[in-house]
């Protein structure tokens, strides 16, 4: 089981010093996500600073881009970076797609997730080995690559890029069954969730396409070794819970009623009553817990073989702030 880190929301100019802290703590990889920053631009520097830390997209979102952008993206990083750079893609919910990024939201969010892995992976196609640029489908059309805008083939030792695409639902879990290298966990899970509805899914994709081949778990965890980082957790779990589209993962576990609450007050922006209504048995199900870093490992370990390949937290990695903390954490895992 591979160690991953979460970039801080951080300025480009702090992401080198963050970049050489993470390999020398241990780290398999760097992963950005998308909420103060861009996703995309802290991988050159992440690939310049480094030699064998992997980086990826936790996550880049998708529906507010072209394909054809993601695409150039994620070659030129793979390029930069050896091939140490994983392009991961979310959805983001409906509200952010009209309001934030002003654009239109899908009628199948499953369809079209799935025609931009294949624009993307025609593109990649097409500038690897010449083949005519030919996608026509309900959501793209893409049939135009002259020479002047093609950037030609990565070295073969670069290796095919890794598509990993992130959700909480069955379908987009199906989805990575059938085409994707991997699957992002979304922090709002439980291993119950993960086993009974995610892995099942992603299983049936797989099924599908008879693809013979394994989809990366990489999960995002909660997990609190103080007081403080518990109570963070449990406002995050509040903060997530509320949100309808996640309500599948407390309807497994019997917190329809809860969810609903939770919603209720996150619509009057009651935000800090929330996290009271998260119960003990909730934090069990959704935080891992132990002070000591080797204990945690070992908690993290023993609560996700079997459900997964790659593991990051959910708190930032921020170098100097639990610098022995970090350092025990990834040794034990390493070990």
């Amino acid at each position: 089981m591979k160690l991953d880190a979460a970039l801080p929301p951080a300025s480009l100019s702090q992401v080198p010093a963050i970049a050489r802290a993470a390999e020398s703590v241990g780290f398999d990889a760097l992963w950005t996500t998308e909420t103060q920053h861009d996703a995309f631009l802290p991988h050159t520097l992440i690939a310049e600073h480094t030699t064998r830390l992997r980086s990826g997209t936790g996550i880049a979102v998708s529906f507010a881009r072209s394909p054809t952008s993601i695409a150039y993206q994620a070659r030129d990083l793979a390029e930069q970076s050896g091939g140490r750079f994983i392009l991961g893609m979310g959805t983001q919910v409906k509200a952010h797609i009209e309001r934030r990024f002003g654009l239109e939201w899908p009628a199948s969010v499953t369809g079209k997730l799935r025609e931009q892995i294949q624009v993307i992976r025609a593109l990649w196609d097409t500038w690897q080995t010449g083949a005519p640029l030919n996608f026509r489908g309900d959501y793209y059309k893409i049939t135009l690559m002259s020479p002047f805008f093609n950037p030609g083939p990565l070295l073969p030792e670069i290796g095919a890029l890794p598509i990993y695409i992130a959700g909480v639902g069955s379908g987009l879990a199906k989805l990575a069954g059938e085409l994707c290298d991997g699957f992002l966990v979304h922090p709002f899970h439980t291993p119950r969730y993960l086993s009974e509805i995610l892995l099942p899914a992603i299983a049936q994709g797989r099924e599908k396409t008879g693809r013979a081949d394994e989809v990366t778990i990489s999960a995002t965890v909660f997990a609190a070794s103080s007081r403080k980082e518990r109570e963070f957790c449990r406002q995050q779990v509040s903060f997530y819970a509320s949100t309808p589209s996640y309500h599948a993962v407390m309807d497994l576990h019997g917190w329809s009623e809860t969810a609903a609450q939770l919603s209720a007050l996150a619509a009057r922006g009651q935000w800090n009553e929330m996290p009271a209504l998260i119960s003990e048995d909730m934090m069990a199900e959704f935080v891992t817990e132990a002070a000591a870093p080797a204990a945690l490992a070992d908690a993290l370990q023993k609560r996700y073989t079997g459900l997964a390949g790659r593991l990051a937290l959910y708190i930032p990695f921020v170098p100097s702030e639990k610098d022995d903390f970090w350092r025990e954490l990834a040794g034990a895992f390493n070990a």
